[in-house]
């Protein structure tokens, strides 16, 4: 791609890497593992490493786990935090990403979901902290019908009280 075209600023590329949001849960408990669980595979019972504690031991667990999906986040956060974000900010704002960080982002028009990966560490459990970090992870362009088309990328790392990774979420937003 030429040098000459580009979505990319400097003040953009800076900020590779730096703080999006954090937040921290409540402590997971054993009844939001189940309600999570009966609703996720309603009308069929869940499986039973969600909600008995010997059929979880059974599966090699020390007790119940959350499934993968589960999302501590859901209802309310303990301690909600969006480093340099403004609540005001439009969510549906091109730019959000840009403006979450205090700097100019490209001013184009439209937007669309790009798509998202997960890697799954150690499984939640009752009494689990979850902290999300979610970053700037990068910025890469490709022309398209349309023309030149930004992707970013943002990475979202959870960690449980302990520091070990529970999950790492990738999501590409496109913008052009």
């Amino acid at each position: 791609m030429p040098d000459e075209q580009t979505h990319i600023s400097d003040a953009m590329r800076a900020a590779v890497g730096q703080e999006l949001a954090s937040r921290v849960s409540y402590p997971v408990t054993d009844s939001d593992i189940r309600r999570w669980a009966i609703a996720v595979h309603y009308p069929q019972r869940p499986p039973a490493l969600y909600w008995d504690e010997e059929a979880a031991r059974d599966a090699g667990h020390k007790g119940i786990v959350a499934p993968l999906d589960f999302n501590p986040f859901a209802w309310l956060t303990k301690e909600p935090g969006y480093a340099g974000a403004d609540d005001d900010l439009d969510a549906n704002d091109p730019d959000r990403t840009e403006k979450t960080l205090g700097i100019a982002g490209p001013g184009l028009k439209f937007q669309l979901n790009g798509g998202m990966s997960v890697e799954y560490g150690v499984r939640m459990r009752p009494g689990d902290v979850i902290t999300s970090v979610s970053r700037l992870a990068g910025y890469t362009e490709r022309n398209g019908r349309l023309g030149l088309m930004l992707m970013s990328t943002t990475e979202d790392t959870w960690t449980n009280q302990r520091g070990e990774v529970v999950k790492k979420q990738q999501v590409t937003l496109i913008r052009y």
